[in-house]
């Protein structure tokens, strides 16, 4: 007797072995659709991908191993807005406001009396000078303890003078998703900024997923003190570092202690750290966001007092620097 066909077997095969390479497949290809989804589909999405690609395929040409994937971002302009002013001059602003009842003289003093009138102009006009006294002013004088809550206080409560949100959520969602697409890839993610490293590391983790350990910025002088029997850093108004232009990859290779081979910015305070990381070995990685889009954020560049784009934008196309239309290039700028 025969013994009767076993096609039910080999169709069970089939299939199992089909149900296996869709389970292996399709998961890939979910994760490429979904890879920087507030980014369009244009050049600039891309050539972030194919460098991602590049440097993480092994016994690839461009192969970099993981303990070499650093990527650095400056913060205003890059990773949320800076617009009509720097979040950190806001900051200032409110302190001063808040101090100005326990100074009655500074409604006769300059630059507090124009920050007191809400005269931004006047206040600008005093210069470099006129900023320094003032950060110095509501930056030192307390612990580093007690200036993290009062950072912390303010960005609970702050909002940004044109949408009336919290300065929290006017980070860039298109570069939330490069953060933690190159995260994914098993880069480490720095920020290098001009800022006030101290104003920033309360709320980069929550922010960006970027713990205060990798937050570089400007620095005041900082002491060992006791009180009573307590030990204490203590802040004093005095310029320690400036972590912008040249500063920056100073202070990458004083913090890092390597060149990274990632880097993106949006205004000539960041042309220093661009050169620099693009000089490398790897010949490096660069970008900078150009903001383009009036409607949805700020239009500005060349002739901007707060973030400047003027030499570095004309270098972009020689030394093949990624130049980030946000207009064109992003589908939405904040979360919703």
């Amino acid at each position: 007797m025969k013994s009767p066909p076993r096609y039910p077997q080999a169709v069970n095969g089939i299939l199992s072995v089909a149900l296996l390479i869709l389970t292996v497949i399709l998961p890939s290809f979910t994760l490429a659709q979904d890879v920087l989804p507030s980014w369009n589909d244009t050049a600039a999405k891309s050539r972030i991908i194919d460098f991602v690609t590049k440097t993480t395929t092994e016994g690839g040409e461009g192969y970099v191993p993981p303990d070499e994937r650093i990527a650095v971002f400056d913060n205003d302009g890059t990773l949320w807005s800076e617009q009509p002013y720097y979040f950190q001059l806001g900051f200032v602003l409110d302190r001063v406001k808040k101090l100005a009842p326990q100074h009655p003289e500074w409604q006769e003093k300059e630059p507090f009396k124009s920050v007191l009138a809400n005269d931004l102009a006047n206040v600008a006009a005093g210069g470099e000078r006129a900023l320094v006294e003032l950060v110095m002013t509501t930056h030192a004088g307390m612990t580093t303890d007690e200036f993290n809550k009062i950072v912390t206080d303010w960005f609970a409560s702050a909002k940004h003078p044109k949408t009336g949100r919290p300065f929290t959520d006017m980070t860039f969602l298109p570069m939330r998703e490069l953060l933690d697409y190159l995260r994914a890839h098993d880069f480490r993610t720095y920020i290098v900024s001009g800022g006030g490293v101290e104003f920033m590391r309360p709320i980069t983790e929550k922010a960006y997923g970027i713990p205060p350990e990798q937050v570089i910025g400007s620095t005041i002088v900082t002491e060992y003190a006791l009180v009573g029997d307590v030990p204490v850093l203590r802040r004093l108004p005095e310029l320690d570092f400036v972590d912008d232009g040249p500063g920056k990859p100073v202070g990458i290779n004083q913090f890092i202690g390597q060149r990274p081979i990632f880097v993106a910015g949006n205004s000539d305070g960041d042309y220093e750290m661009l050169r620099w990381v693009t000089a490398g070995k790897q010949h490096g990685f660069a970008m900078l966001v150009h903001h383009t889009d009036g409607e949805r954020e700020y239009a500005y560049d060349r002739n901007s007092s707060f973030g400047k784009l003027d030499k570095a934008l004309n270098d972009a196309e020689r030394r093949n620097w990624l130049v980030v239309d946000m207009k064109a290039d992003w589908k939405s700028v904040y979360p919703k």
